[in-house]
């Protein structure tokens, strides 16, 4: 599904991603850990094409496209799907709006008629039910006043009713009580599926609790320095990255 060969990527004059290879196929969950600094959420930056961002050597390809030369609307309408670490405020937007702008969008794209009122409001409350989300939240501005666990759970109701390919979890779970956690990790479970494929960024242990990868990659200085499965979670828990 994707494939990641000897990435390089800078901000301005620093180099931060210094040759990453990272291959996923379709139905894998990967976590991708690391300290502070590593360049874990400018990989997840350069895989959703944000802007600011100069990707100097290397190629991705999705699905057996070439992502880099998609803009980032065009990754999101592919099957690219990105929650963020702090989720912006829209003011003056209903999630409904949004939400059906956003579907109709990726529809469009698809070449397909955009959804009847009656069919997305169907859908979406399907959806909405499917993460335990109150009703009244469709009326609501997107993430205006919500807390960090409403955002959240706001987030796992977008990637529901987009149904991407591959979502992308930028430490989602940074500043996270355990019951938000929780939230995000049903919903990241439930999802899975034998074609949907997942990479959760983090530094913590604590999401991969409930979520369980099948690949771990221990990021540090711009590099992948170790790859591996769950018992690599339990040594980072018990010697911390300076070991890598």
């Amino acid at each position: 599904m994707l494939q990641i060969n000897n990435l390089h990527a800078r901000i301005g004059d620093k180099e931060i991603l210094k040759g990453i290879d990272l291959h996923i196929g379709p139905g894998e969950v990967h976590a991708v850990m690391g300290p502070n600094g590593a360049g874990k959420s400018t990989l997840a930056a350069v895989l959703t094409g944000k802007p600011g961002y100069e990707v100097t050597e290397g190629s991705i390809l999705f699905q057996g496209k070439d992502l880099l030369a998609m803009a980032p609307e065009e990754r999101a309408w592919a099957g690219l799907f990105l929650s963020f670490q702090y989720p912006i405020e829209i003011p003056g937007v209903t999630i409904t709006a949004f939400m059906k702008a956003a579907v109709n969008a990726k529809r469009k794209a698809q070449g397909l008629p955009e959804m009847k009122a009656g069919d997305f409001l169907k859908l979406m409350k399907e959806k909405m039910a499917f993460v335990q989300m109150k009703p009244e939240f469709a009326k609501r501005e997107v993430n205006v006043g919500f807390s960090g666990g409403e955002k959240k759970r706001n987030e796992i109701f977008q990637m529901a009713l987009l149904d991407p390919m591959l979502s992308i979890l930028d430490e989602t779970d940074s500043g996270l009580d355990v019951d938000a956690l929780k939230i995000v990790a049903d919903g990241v479970n439930a999802l899975r599926s034998p074609e949907k494929s997942a990479i959760i960024v983090t530094h913590y242990q604590k999401l991969l609790e409930y979520v369980q990868p099948d690949h771990v990659h221990v990021l540090k200085d711009g590099r992948i320095v170790k790859n591996g499965g769950r018992e690599l979670i339990d040594i980072i828990e018990n010697q911390g990255f300076d070991q890598f």
